[in-house]
């Protein structure tokens, strides 16, 4: 039996698969098998896999289903009795699997493992994840997930990992989400388990792939997940901040889309002393503002300058 199963959907990635499966063969800690999930690709990304000759990997074949259901079949056929998602166009360094057993081994009982990441943009600027809340240099417990993850999350589907067991509890993930499924996903785990935080980075996400479900303008499936925790943030408030965060972050887009009726939804349930001024801003910006200061934001991108408005 396999100490972690390594879990990676498949859609349409033949310029990333090939780099992102080495980076996994790669790993120096090896006690893992690798299943693959084909969520029904129609470009040679299923080729490029059945190209790498390694008897830990598995190549299941599903027709398009999407990224959540991908997951939970992968999971459902792992034999390990840790879990480490990957998404096939993002990248581990070599320390990966390695670290995130460290911090198994410190904290045993935690629900949810989570090694620190870097975040690479369109122009291959590549910049660490930021957090709300200070850290050294070895793995604690987050005492407060949902503060913490107000700029960056501190749980990212490709630097996580977590017991099978604590997956099936809490309900594995939620398939009538076709987006926000992982963030979904760690709510519930913090709402239910100690958190873990390795400060070592130990992988790339890359934001400017296209094609990345993240990307798609479905903001009433972005409504529907944060208001499905509606009952649990009137007594969490850290919880309602996080959601808040996340509404303003929807709003925008819903601004940006001319989505005017789920905009002002949006807004309506916003508690404004949960966002900073310059999100407040932001959120009544008229729409040629905010696409000027986006086109601004890539240029200075293009300078190696990021700006944000969650700092």
């Amino acid at each position: 039996m396999p100490f972690f199963s390594v879990i990676i959907p498949l859609f349409n990635k033949e310029d990333n698969i090939t780099k992102t499966l080495n980076s996994v063969i790669n790993q120096t800690f090896t006690d893992f098998e690798v299943i693959i999930i084909n969520d029904g690709s129609t470009d040679s990304s299923l080729s490029k896999v059945q190209e790498i000759s390694d008897k830990r990997f598995k190549i299941i074949n599903q027709e398009n289903s999407g990224a959540s259901t991908a997951r939970n079949n992968g999971i459902s056929l792992s034999q390990g009795n840790y879990i480490a998602l990957l998404d096939a166009d993002d990248f581990w360094h070599t320390n990966h699997l390695e670290e995130l057993k460290k911090q198994i081994h410190l904290f045993p009982d935690a629900g949810l493992y989570c090694n620190n990441y870097e975040i690479e943009f369109k122009n291959k600027t590549i910049k660490p994840a930021l957090f709300n809340f200070n850290y050294s240099s070895s793995p604690i417990i987050i005492k407060d997930y949902f503060k913490s993850s107000i700029i960056n999350s501190v749980a990212w589907t490709s630097a996580v990992a977590f017991k099978k067991t604590s997956f099936l509890a809490i309900g594995a993930f939620n398939s009538k989400f076709e987006i926000a499924e992982d963030i979904d996903l760690w709510i519930r785990f913090a709402l239910k388990y100690d958190v873990c935080f390795n400060p070592r980075i130990t992988m790339i996400y890359k934001k400017n792939i296209e094609n990345s479900l993240s990307k798609y303008e479905r903001n009433e499936i972005r409504y529907n997940f944060i208001n499905n925790y509606r009952s649990y943030e009137l007594e969490n408030k850290s919880l309602k901040l996080y959601l808040d965060v996340n509404r303003y972050a929807v709003a925008l887009r819903c601004k940006m889309n001319n989505e005017k009726q789920l905009y002002e939804k949006l807004k309506s349930e916003i508690d404004f002393n949960n966002i900073n001024l310059k999100q407040k801003v932001l959120l009544h910006c008229p729409n040629n503002i905010l696409r000027l200061i986006k086109k601004i934001q890539s240029i200075l991108l293009e300078n190696n300058i990021y700006l944000s408005a969650y700092k």
